[in-house]
């Protein structure tokens, strides 16, 4: 076998290995070959023992099997190296029960990565922190993402229950097309069949996800970015309200201390300023925000601040009584 042939045996194995179906023909796009040489070379890699499945039809290909028997997986660097930072920062991710098992699948990984990637790996760990906790509210079954992934990338439409917010559940009919994982939580972006109409679902609160077996073609979202189409949906969902407050700080050291996402601080005069506009956040976060300050502040407005500010103080003062300071 050639360089050049070996080279290309291990691209189509790199691409079967994903959770889909390649037609003949994208599968030879991608290779720079033809279709006749595609299936040869699937042949090659069925003589190695590899379980390539072919299926016929409109929407058939080819897919690798899963078995006891499977070989080796095969990872060029970088797809190691993401493997082995996703294992890592799984521990903390919003997933449940998946934490020990991502540390052993790591341990297993890491013993077989050449030293000079065992290195990245373990630069990438200690420099990285995790903004949130793992588990607690908001965790999802990993079988359950599981499927919802496997559907997204076969583009095969899914059925399951869904609670909303306000506690209403329906059944859905939908087409999968990505999972988005933001502030903590796992969301599916998916085209609702009997809607009409694109739609985000928050996975833990999806019930028993199970695929049609049909096959779909490929539908793309507003604009084509699942990331940027769940940050819109989920900011216009988000409460808004008119916030009003004095600090007993500079105007500029305001801003450093609270950060990006509230209003600009206004000088009332060089020891303190105001707190002015409409905020998009929730009122726990923001009295979070102003609590962490470090500062005497006022707060005029709005009065759901004010009580939220009222009962972390009420709090505060119970913690510390009895501690005969």
């Amino acid at each position: 076998m050639s360089e050049n042939q070996a080279g290309r045996l291990l691209r189509l194995l790199s691409l079967l290995q994903t959770p889909r179906e390649w037609p003949g023909g994208e599968l030879a796009e991608r290779l720079g070959v033809t279709r006749r040489t595609v299936r040869r070379d699937v042949e090659r890699l069925r003589d190695l023992g590899y379980p390539v499945r072919a299926t016929r039809g409109v929407v058939g290909g080819y897919r690798l099997a899963a078995g006891s028997a499977m070989p080796p997986l095969l990872l060029d660097d970088e797809e190691a190296v993401a493997i082995a930072v996703g294992l890592r920062t799984a521990a903390d991710a919003a997933v449940a029960g998946i934490e020990e098992s991502s540390l052993r699948a790591l341990a297993k990984l890491e013993q077989v990565l050449p030293a000079r990637l065992r290195r990245r790996v373990a630069a990438l760990g200690l420099a990285t922190v995790p903004l949130w906790p793992g588990g607690g509210d908001g965790a999802v079954d990993p079988e359950a993402l599981a499927v919802l992934a496997g559907a997204a990338a076969g583009r095969e439409r899914l059925r399951f229950g869904y609670r909303a917010a306000d506690g209403r559940e329906s059944r859905r009919l939908v087409e999968p097309y990505r999972l988005v994982a933001a502030w903590r939580r796992w969301y599916l972006l998916a085209f609702d069949v009997e809607r009409d109409d694109w739609r985000v679902f928050r996975v833990d609160r999806i019930a028993a996800p199970a695929p049609t077996g049909v096959r779909v073609a490929p539908r793309e979202p507003p604009d084509g970015d699942a990331a940027a189409f769940v940050t819109r949906r989920l900011a216009s969902l988000r409460p808004r309200f008119e916030v009003e407050a004095t600090l007993r700080l500079p105007a500029a050291e305001a801003a450093r201390r609270l950060g990006a996402g509230l209003p600009e601080p206004r000088p009332i005069d060089a020891e303190s300023c105001e707190l002015r506009g409409e905020v998009d956040e929730s009122v726990e976060w923001l009295a979070a925000r102003l609590v962490t300050l470090g500062c005497e502040f006022t707060v005029r407005r709005p009065p759901e601040l004010v009580d939220q500010l009222r009962g972390v103080g009420e709090r505060a003062l119970r913690a510390t009584r009895g501690s005969g300071g």
